[in-house]
């Protein structure tokens, strides 16, 4: 393809790229409009970005009718897959800047840089679920990640937040750097930075199956970062505690939804082989869904047994979400389109009783001042309506 074809593709690319190109468009007017607004009117702030989220939802829900198709020279992908994940992030994000509006915690503080890295987080899910180039896939890994630092260190002033982003950043710079060099592993196996050239490539050659090996494993680190899967979980619960509570929320459904629409994406494609009756075969050489049911059964036995001696809220929820990846991850180990059919409806529970345990907690938080466990006892008393509801949520989460 000669550079002026390029350049045509990605003109071309443009509308199907509309979605992102609101969000993008969105962050420009955030950051306008946090300049332009004086402090007592910075809730104009988080109504432009609850807009934007609209705009793009719509933009989404129309793109459906467009089938599936690579965009910007086979860099990302319009499908039905990634706008489910798309739909999901963009509800999320909603409730979240709902949950933000009035918040104790964020009181007093610019609400304007808040709201702009809210949308450019949800601009890093969209691109992590549409990558199907390993450059795109590190990039938007990238972006996210540091959107995500920044965020969760938002409530600066607090230790806690301080040491959150400092932990998040520390692990997130480790796993990244593991995830490139396998990155590098695979380029120099297959010569190739497309997924689906991968995948042929693979399939038709015999690659060196120790190499291949060390680089899922490299890669995983940094799918299984984003998952907050064991052994790369351990982050999880001190940025859960330390940032602020919407974000907290935020950061428990969006990232972990984006890191299982990149898993499954690039594993179904680069590392398998479609059968028969939905039915899938690990790629010769290395069968990497064992693998990934060893981390499935410690990420599922490690979170629930430490959930049980946490004393603060948000610590418990942290190694909640911990073990729930372990639940989800079975769904793409069973390598079937059932499988990927019952993690996709998974998520959509977890997101919704995740973020109404999230609401609670909010609600108790601005309450008591508090979001030890202790301060849950005899709630039913205080606050029945919000009793009720965190019990209803808990048991929906426990499976």
């Amino acid at each position: 393809m000669n550079p002026s074809e390029i350049i045509q593709n990605n003109i071309n690319s443009l509308s199907y790229f509309l979605p992102e190109l609101i969000l993008t468009g969105m962050i420009v007017v955030l950051i306008i409009a946090d300049l332009l607004l004086k402090k007592e009117n910075s809730a104009w702030t988080s109504l432009l970005a609850l807009g934007g989220l609209v705009i793009a939802f719509v933009a989404v829900l129309n793109q459906y009718d467009l089938g599936s198709r690579s965009i910007f020279n086979d860099m990302l992908a319009v499908d039905p897959f990634a706008l489910y994940f798309k739909l999901l992030f963009l509800t999320s994000a909603a409730f979240v800047v709902l949950l933000s509006i009035g918040s104790v915690e964020l009181a007093g503080r610019p609400v304007g840089e808040y709201f702009t890295l809210m949308t450019a987080l949800t601009l890093g899910l969209f691109l992590m679920a549409s990558a199907t180039n390993l450059i795109t896939i590190f990039i938007s890994i990238e972006f996210v990640s540091v959107t995500s630092f920044i965020l969760a260190t938002y409530l600066k002033t607090r230790r806690r937040s301080s040491e959150a982003g400092l932990k998040y950043t520390i692990y997130g710079a480790f796993s990244s750097g593991l995830m490139l060099y396998g990155i590098s592993i695979l380029y120099g196996l297959t010569g190739t930075l497309d997924i689906y050239e991968i995948g042929t490539k693979l399939a038709a050659s015999s690659p060196n199956s120790l190499a291949l090996l060390i680089s899922i494993i490299l890669m995983l680190a940094g799918f299984g970062y984003k998952l907050a899967a064991v052994p790369f979980h351990f982050w999880a619960p001190d940025v859960y505690e330390g940032a602020p509570t919407p974000i907290t929320a935020f950061f428990s459904v969006g990232p972990k939804a984006a890191g299982f629409a990149l898993l499954i994406r690039f594993f179904n494609v680069a590392f398998a082989t479609e059968g028969t009756n939905g039915e899938w075969a690990a790629i010769a050489g290395v069968n990497w869904s064992q693998l990934l049911a060893v981390v499935a059964a410690a990420t599922m036995t490690l979170g629930n047994l430490v959930a049980i001696v946490q004393k603060n809220v948000k610590r418990l929820l942290a190694y909640s979400s911990i073990a729930h990846a372990g639940y989800a991850l079975m769904g793409v180990v069973l390598l079937s389109d059932q499988g990927v059919y019952a993690t996709l409806f998974y998520l959509v529970v977890y997101y919704l009783m995740n973020i109404g345990a999230f609401l609670v907690v909010i609600v108790v938080q601005d309450l008591v001042g508090s979001e030890s466990i202790d301060d849950y006892k005899g709630l039913i008393w205080r606050a029945p309506l919000p009793a009720i509801a965190m019990g209803v949520f808990l048991f929906s989460l426990t499976g």
